[in-house]
């Protein structure tokens, strides 16, 4: 694929993401399509043919010479002949390469589409009415020379389709095969995108985006789309991660996809391991949840957490005792784990609604004791501390009791689900886990749940990993109020549960070990070759692995 100074988008493996040519970001709330030689192939209108049939000279535009024509009756004429040539063409018509593709996708999710076009609108629903896999149903909007609009390259058409579907002109992303096009888009303040119709035709120089075939352009609508909450998907969060390559070789473990911390080469014995954390779910217990939360992804590299800086920021309207109450809880928390509270940072600020703690925990492990998950081999065994969805079960009993109650959990049934919380650190276990030398990964659990940590930790690790369904240890509580709100315990908040990767001789042992703690720990997989995903079976038979767009706690929330 040639390449031009605009942004481009092609084959998206290993690509980098199409940007504006400023490198702004952008968003993209409505598409618009030209509609001969962009939502069709190009060539079923016959422009020379017209142009010779009402006497046009070559280069001039079609619909402005027949409006410069003084006399009435040879307006009429030039009128009438485009329209035929036009109903000729809409017969002729054929869906455009990557169009059924980009259709689709934009139809799934929800996309608004419209065709503004110099065509008459009988032409347009003549064509569409022929066409596979298309129909005048999918455009809201179909603007054309019939209304009492300015034409492209005017930007009428497209400022009238932004104030129907009461949008910012800048959200919309107007898609065309010819100057006329852009530069309507442009006049209007729109996003531009030009198809070259594989390289036939040379874009225009002050274009958004040059795409080769329609179905390109997935990927630029794709990255224009809101984000559904919670975290990244791990394509993207992968994408962002790559642009941030380190530079500094003092780095041991920087930031991966699966990986819990950083770990950064002191010069001596010693690694200080780095990890941060939002607190953005829970509204009870919120400085608690904020240490542990942390304290968790620096114990996972087999460091001791050692110093918290947390930075608050509370809503307005918020009083002194609120914010102090915070802060002594934040003390309160670090304590028992021998964690300082050693600063950070308090405001107030419209920016959020409800208070929030943004965390940042430091600690230091023995440089013979950093785990680091590269070190995964073929073989090695996969556990699981305590059971799933610890975090979440006790979330959602604290936040959502109503709704167990008016699903019939007694008041007790409730309180001991709340008791959850309480079981989210997995510092013992891991404390544990780094004496042993065939421990080669921790991972902990966190948004996503099992389903999510298990993915990310093979990704890490840089293997497949094959795992026993039927092995997977549930609270019968998780269990009742999964059922009774209709959620999968596996896509659940599951801070408090430990994944562990061991050579297969070392996996009694620590078993015995954490055991011992009195902590339940199960084997629930082995690592397979290297590479990525996940290899499913329930009772010795192939399973699917459940995959979930967000956590299922967010679901509760609408």
């Amino acid at each position: 694929m040639h390449t031009t100074h605009e942004a481009r988008v092609g084959d998206t493996s290993g690509a980098p993401s199409p940007l504006l040519r400023s490198g702004a970001p952008f968003r993209i709330d409505a598409v618009l399509f030209d509609f001969d030689g962009t939502l069709t192939k190009p060539g079923a209108l016959d422009f020379a043919g017209i142009r010779q049939a009402i006497g046009c000279p070559a280069g001039a535009p079609v619909l402005e010479f027949i409006a410069s024509l003084a006399d009435a009756g040879e307006r009429g004429r030039c009128r009438s002949i485009l329209e035929r040539f036009e109903a000729e063409a809409a017969d002729r018509a054929e869906l455009n390469k990557g169009a059924g593709v980009l259709l689709s996708f934009l139809r799934a999710h929800g996309v608004p589409m419209g065709i503004v076009t110099r065509n008459g609108v009988d032409s347009v629903r003549r064509a569409l009415k022929g066409l596979s896999g298309v129909s005048l149903a999918d455009f809201g909007l179909v603007i054309s020379r019939d209304l009492p609009l300015a034409h492209k390259p005017a930007p009428d058409g497209l400022l009238y389709a932004a104030e129907q579907w009461k949008l910012e002109p800048k959200s919309l992303l107007m898609v065309g095969d010819h100057e006329l096009d852009i530069e309507a888009g442009r006049l209007a303040g729109t996003l531009t995108a030009f198809l070259t119709n594989e390289g036939s035709e040379s874009p225009p120089a002050d274009v958004d985006f040059v795409v080769d075939d329609l179905s390109e352009l997935v990927r630029v609508v794709h990255l224009g789309l809101p984000i559904s909450s919670g975290k990244l998907p791990p394509g993207l969060l992968g994408e962002a991660l790559a642009a941030i390559a380190p530079m500094d070789s003092s780095l041991l473990v920087g930031a991966a996809i699966g990986e819990d911390a950083a770990a950064v080469d002191l010069g001596g014995s010693e690694v200080l391991v780095l990890a941060s954390d939002p607190i953005t779910l829970a509204t009870d217990s919120l400085a608690r949840y904020a240490v542990l939360v942390n304290a968790n992804d620096v114990a996972t590299c087999g460091a001791t957490p050692r110093w918290f800086l947390a930075t608050l920021l509370f809503p307005p309207g918020s009083t002194a005792s609120q914010i102090l109450a915070v802060v002594r809880d934040l003390k309160a928390s670090c304590d028992p784990w021998g964690i300082s509270l050693c600063g950070g940072h308090t405001e107030i600020t419209s920016a959020v609604s409800r208070p929030l703690v943004v965390g940042m925990m430091a600690g230091t492990a023995l440089r013979r004791q950093l785990v680091d998950k590269k070190r995964m081999q073929q073989g090695d065994s996969i556990l699981l501390t305590k059971q799933v969805a610890v975090e979440g079960t006790g979330l959602i009993a604290r936040e959502y009791g109503a709704r167990l109650a008016a699903a019939g959990m007694t008041e007790a049934e409730i309180e001991e689900c709340r008791s959850f919380l309480d079981r989210v650190s997995i510092l013992e276990e891991a404390k544990i886990a780094r004496e042993f030398t065939g421990v080669s990964a921790m991972h902990d659990v966190t948004e996503g749940g099992l389903a999510a940590a298990l993915v990310e930790l093979g990704t890490a690790g840089g293997h497949r990993l094959r795992v026993h369904l039927d092995r997977i240890p549930i609270f019968p509580q998780t269990r009742r109020i999964c059922a009774e709100l209709g959620l999968d315990p596996l896509g659940l908040l599951g801070s408090g549960t430990l994944l562990l990767s061991c050579d297969p001789g070392q996996a009694d042992s620590l078993v015995t070990a954490v055991r011992a703690a009195g902590i339940e720990v199960t084997v629930i997989g082995e690592a397979l070759e290297v590479g990525e995903g996940i290899e499913a079976q329930c009772d010795g038979h192939q399973a699917l692995w459940p995959v979930f767009e967000r956590d299922e706690v967010t679901r509760l929330a609408g």
